[in-house]
């Protein structure tokens, strides 16, 4: 396995911008920690605002880590998103001219879920839900429209960019790999395809390129690596309530009026048998990458490295951490980690698993 990987969210936006606050030395001290401590010698730069991620690809490269920078601008059209996709590709030039031999550009992530017009749906969910999108996909109809988009995207990128270019694909999106440098993969382990994992990678393989995993990863509780769901919102009540509207409407005017805002309403788990279970996560993780690492992959990248808007709580009713992904567990308002006092959050024992994994590499 060549590189050894963590994603690294500047900025995702759905429902609200999922790394609220943007610090230039949080940023740095978090991609020293990935490099030095996590032992990671690629991360995966993703979000919406392209200063953001110039910024912090900037950072990662000077610290002497490979970026594969990933601009993501969700439930657009067409149009707009491959513009969008163009600014940022040549903004991204101007870093890949200083290092041109640790810097990879992705035109775009799941596209066929996440952008507008491939399947019927404003929006993800309604995508996702959507009975003719599932007739679609059946069909594969999906793929003649991505791969349409794509071809347009990647003759768009590459006369302003000019180093390694590639897409961050569905396993079921069969994505015509002969426009791109590297076969990227998002492929989630869970219960339903295990005896078929691996079998689905194999038309990646036959591509006669590199085939990274961009994007895998297990929740923090007991029985996460049985789940049935590859999705992170299962665990999330979504019941409507009033006060949550009342909270969004008073930050919306107050924000812009007066500069105030309320504390963000409080999410909760749905109620069920789930228990926090960290180290249930961290074994799981360290089976997919042995067995990823077995099966030849070029590397692996793991979702995600933090999510400040999932935080821990010691009641287990609100510890939306157990829902995440992470490998750190975030704290809530202005409380540190211990074993980084600077810093807003405590590794949990998937970090270390996967440092000391990464580290044998």
């Amino acid at each position: 396995m060549k590189l050894r990987g963590v994603s690294y969210d500047v900025g995702r936006v759905m429902g609200g911008n999922w790394r609220p606050v943007f610090n230039s030395k949080v940023i740095h001290r978090e991609l020293g920690i990935i490099k030095n401590e996590l032992h990671c010698n690629a991360v995966r730069i993703c979000g919406l605002d392209i200063g953001r991620l110039m910024t912090a690809a900037e950072d990662a490269l000077k610290q002497g880590l490979e970026v594969w920078l990933s601009p993501e601008m969700w439930d657009k059209g067409a149009g707009k998103t491959l513009a969008y996709i163009t600014r940022a590709a040549a903004a991204a030039d101007k870093l890949r001219g200083k290092y041109s031999e640790q810097f990879v550009f992705l035109v775009g992530s799941e596209l066929t879920l996440f952008m507008q017009g491939i399947v019927p749906g404003r929006n993800v969910i309604e995508r996702m839900g959507s009975p003719s999108s599932r007739e679609i996909l059946k069909a594969g109809k999906h793929n003649a429209p991505l791969n349409a988009w794509l071809t347009q995207a990647n003759r768009a990128v590459r006369e302003v960019f000019h180093g390694q270019v590639t897409y961050a694909s569905l396993v079921w999106e069969a994505a015509d790999w002969q426009l791109f440098d590297l076969v990227w993969v998002d492929h989630y382990w869970v219960a339903r395809i295990k005896d078929q994992y691996l079998e689905m990678l194999k038309p990646a393989f036959s591509q006669g390129k590199p085939v990274v995993i961009t994007e895998f990863a297990f929740r923090t509780y007991n029985g996460a690596d049985s789940s049935t769901e590859g999705l992170a919102g299962d665990l999330i009540d979504c019941t409507p309530n009033p006060w949550v509207m009342v909270k969004y409407l008073i930050n919306l005017v107050g924000s812009s009026l007066f500069g105030m805002q309320l504390p963000p309403p409080r999410m909760r788990l749905k109620k069920g048998n789930c228990v926090r279970d960290e180290e249930s996560q961290a074994s799981a993780l360290i089976d997919q990458l042995r067995t990823l690492d077995s099966a030849g992959v070029e590397g692996t990248f793991i979702m995600t490295f933090a999510s400040p808007t999932a935080p821990y709580n010691d009641n287990p009713g609100l510890d939306l951490d157990m829902n995440s992904y992470s490998l750190v567990k975030s704290h809530e308002r202005d409380r540190r980690g211990a074993t980084y006092p600077d810093l807003p959050w405590e590794p949990k024992k998937s970090f270390h698993a996967v440092a000391e994994f990464y580290g044998r590499k």
